[in-house]
């Protein structure tokens, strides 16, 4: 039996196995089980892990805990967030106002002062900048958003990936990434290109070379990663 075999009742009260309750306990919710073989559940003593046996990992309760992510998980305790390892203790001393979760030993934060950084495993800040939005590392670059409000990419020292700024940016897939100026949206390169001339309403990233676009008159249609148009649906 596998963590992907094991999966919530329609109510997300129980697991199933097969079709089965895999373990004869009942909880209030339940998420998932992830790759760890951990799910987050909560009864009426408050939110904690179990293992695939339906065993506690831990005696401690929180008001909320979430999935574990490359074995750490984020939980809530008295409104401060922090993450815990598979036995239940914390991996840092510090607390924040929000967490993700963590994504190659990097994670993305919020403070008390409602500013957005990323930390290592041991809580610490990867860089001094802060800032009034940090998205999850992919593919070795994370999206920032600036005080004056336009975003760009870093990397995992807090270094500017180029000098380009966006009206609003997205993370790279397949070393291209969707950005938004002044006239649209289009997607661009690593030194911050835009791929074709062309702007677009809203867009989505590249799926094997094909994107789905809609321009300003709401038709969707499918371009490549040149901008040519493919298809009008």
């Amino acid at each position: 039996m596998t963590y992907k075999e094991i999966i919530r009742s329609e109510n997300h009260t129980h697991f199933l196995y097969k079709g089965q309750k895999v373990f004869d306990r009942t909880f209030l919710n339940a998420l998932k089980f992830h790759v760890e073989g951990f799910a987050p559940v909560q009864d009426a003593s408050g939110w904690f892990h179990i293992d695939m046996k339906g065993n506690d990992l831990y005696p401690q309760r929180y008001d909320r805990t979430f999935g574990f992510y490359f074995k750490k998980a984020a939980v809530i305790e008295q409104g401060n967030w922090f993450h815990i390892d598979g036995k239940g203790n914390r991996i840092y001393t510090q607390s924040y106002a929000w967490c993700g979760n963590f994504q190659q030993n990097i994670c993305t934060v919020r403070n008390h002062e409602k500013q957005y950084f990323h930390i290592n495993t041991k809580g610490v800040p990867l860089y001094q900048e802060k800032y009034t939005y940090a998205g999850d590392f992919r593919d070795g670059y994370a999206c920032v958003r600036l005080a004056n409000g336009h975003y760009k990419h870093i990397n995992k020292l807090g270094q500017a990936l180029n000098q380009k700024l966006f009206d609003d940016l997205g993370v790279f897939h397949k070393s291209i990434a969707t950005a938004k100026d002044k006239d649209g949206w289009f997607h661009i390169n690593k030194q911050g290109d835009a791929l074709y001339l062309e702007r677009y309403f809203e867009i989505e990233p590249f799926y094997n070379g094909f994107a789905l676009v809609e321009n300003f008159e709401h038709q969707k249609l499918i371009i490549d990663e040149k901008g040519s148009l493919i298809l009008a649906l």
